[in-house]
């Protein structure tokens, strides 16, 4: 009986000690790329700007485990929640979309299955003034779990 105790007291332990994932980000600020925000990225990631007259496209990337898009562009919507959930519904259709794994007002984070292999997305929407700025995984990359919550994470803009 003691040994169970023991053991149960242990992996309570073990759980309420559990820490967020540790990073090596730092703050990266968009503005001398044209955005006018900052997020967290590795240090010194290689960051590309493609204008596309109506949107900015910029991917930020740093080894094989952070890969981020944003679009930005400007916008009439004025609700981040309803731009989320336009953003969550074309998600949806995508077929190899499988579940949500967290969503909250201004962003989610999904699994996708190919070949019954799982890998894992987000997409974040942060509106300021008249511009709209939709971060998502970058297209070309396959991502474990771990990574796109760091990832999501970093993109999260103060008090959203």
């Amino acid at each position: 009986m003691r040994s169970q105790f023991s053991i149960a007291l242990t992996l309570l332990l073990l759980v309420a000690c559990k820490q967020e994932p540790k990073t090596n980000y730092v703050s990266l600020d968009l503005l001398s790329h044209g955005i006018p925000i900052s997020i967290m990225a590795p240090p010194e990631p290689d960051v590309k700007v493609t204008d596309l007259t109506v949107m900015k496209d910029l991917t930020i990337k740093k080894d094989q485990n952070y890969n981020i898009q944003l679009y930005a562009s400007s916008t009439n919507i004025t609700d981040a929640t309803q731009l989320k959930s336009e953003r969550l519904t074309e998600v949806k259709k995508n077929p190899f979309f499988s579940k949500i794994i967290t969503d909250e007002s201004h962003g989610f984070i999904y699994e996708k299955m190919v070949d019954s292999i799982p890998s894992y997305s987000f997409n974040y929407v942060y509106l300021q003034g008249d511009q709209e700025y939709i971060f998502q995984t970058g297209l070309t990359s396959i991502f474990q779990l771990e990574d796109v919550q760091n990832m999501y994470n970093a993109v999260k803009q103060k008090g959203k």
